[in-house]
């Protein structure tokens, strides 16, 4: 048999093995062994040098017209095989989309955001805007304007965390307020707003502390202003957050930014008022602080304090989350332990 008719042979032979074959491992052997340096047509070429000069170039021709047509076939095959493997793996992963879906557990705001969203929704409803400022504050802002000048001795009571020597973490949300005061215009109405956020001051982590906590401050500044406003409002913080039933006490106390000063009580939801471990025994729970606006605040905030006068009221979410909840560690509140945290479902 002469070359011409052995490479005829070998091309018909050859693309009938590859229109069978139904593997892709199957497929690159036969490539490997057809067209390798090491297959027949290569024997092929090889014998080409017994060959007559005429024979020569027929046969060198219908050699590579046979390699390419078997690579051509080659290629078509696997791209086929292709095909068909994926389409097998897709009928045996397909998802049956007409299957209920795996239920998704839905979160829920972190506890002491619920507290301070149901003091957003109560004192928006009462009319005050709610205003956001910086954390990181000048010491201006934060001490000054609230009538704590450098060196007044209840600036040890926030000690804080200074960035330089005029530049600090805000130790209360009450900077906000200044700033806020400076840019009101009295003139349009009253201002009613409140203040949340965090705030930072150099304390000891412990079960009641931490160096950083959340504050809501609030503030009203208008023309006839009473002491008697200002317990109304206290009264219905009181009793939105814990409870109808409650009541409320004012004690004296000092506070630079405002005169007269007084802290907050509220009886005691745990006991009615009878005496308990949570109230101390005493019927009552300590809450908030709160006064009549300080006429030197005003002043330096360019408020005519012979013409207005105000009150204003600071509480901390941490402390109304662990008495209403009776969590008696504020380190629960930033560990991040879902089983803790879903403990307190947001109601409504």
């Amino acid at each position: 048999m002469d070359l011409k008719d052995r490479l005829t042979e070998l091309k018909a032979k050859a693309l009938s093995e590859i229109d069978t074959v139904e593997d892709l491992k199957k497929i690159n052997e036969i490539r490997v062994n057809l067209l390798g340096k090491k297959g027949p047509i290569t024997e092929v070429l090889r014998g080409m040098k017994d060959l007559s000069k005429e024979e020569r170039p027929v046969v060198g021709s219908l050699a590579n017209k046979v390699r390419d047509e078997l690579t051509e076939a080659i290629t078509q095959r696997r791209e086929k095989l292709e095909i068909i493997k994926t389409a097998r793996k897709l009928e045996k992963e397909k998802i049956d989309v007409t299957l209920p879906g795996v239920p998704v557990k839905a979160g829920q705001p972190h506890i002491i955001m619920q507290v301070i969203d149901q003091l957003e929704k109560l004192f928006l409803g009462m009319g005050y805007q709610v205003v956001d400022g910086p954390e990181v504050e000048e010491d201006h802002y934060n001490f000054e304007m609230m009538n704590l000048p450098k060196d007044h001795p209840a600036r040890d009571m926030q000690d804080t965390f200074y960035i330089t020597e005029q530049i600090l973490m805000r130790t209360q949300t009450s900077p906000v307020q200044a700033r806020t005061m400076e840019k009101h215009d009295f003139t349009k109405g009253p201002l009613k707003m409140i203040s949340p956020g965090k705030v930072y001051r150099r304390d000891t982590d412990d079960a009641t502390h931490s160096h950083q906590f959340h504050q809501v401050e609030g503030l009203v500044i208008d023309k006839h202003i009473t002491m008697a406003d200002l317990k109304g409002t206290l009264q219905i913080i009181a009793r939105t957050v814990f409870g109808d039933e409650r009541e409320i006490r004012l004690r004296p106390s000092y506070f630079p930014f405002t005169e007269p000063s007084v802290e907050v009580d509220v009886s005691c939801f745990k006991c009615e008022g009878k005496g308990c471990a949570v109230c101390k025994h005493t019927g009552w729970i300590e809450v908030l602080g709160a006064g009549m606006v300080h006429p030197n605040v005003l002043t330096m905030a360019g408020v005519d304090s012979e013409i207005y006068g105000g009150f204003a009221f600071g509480l901390g979410p941490d402390r109304f989350a662990m008495l209403k909840y009776g969590v008696d560690d504020i380190r629960e509140f930033y560990l991040n332990d879902v089983r803790f945290l879903s403990q307190f479902a947001q109601k409504g």
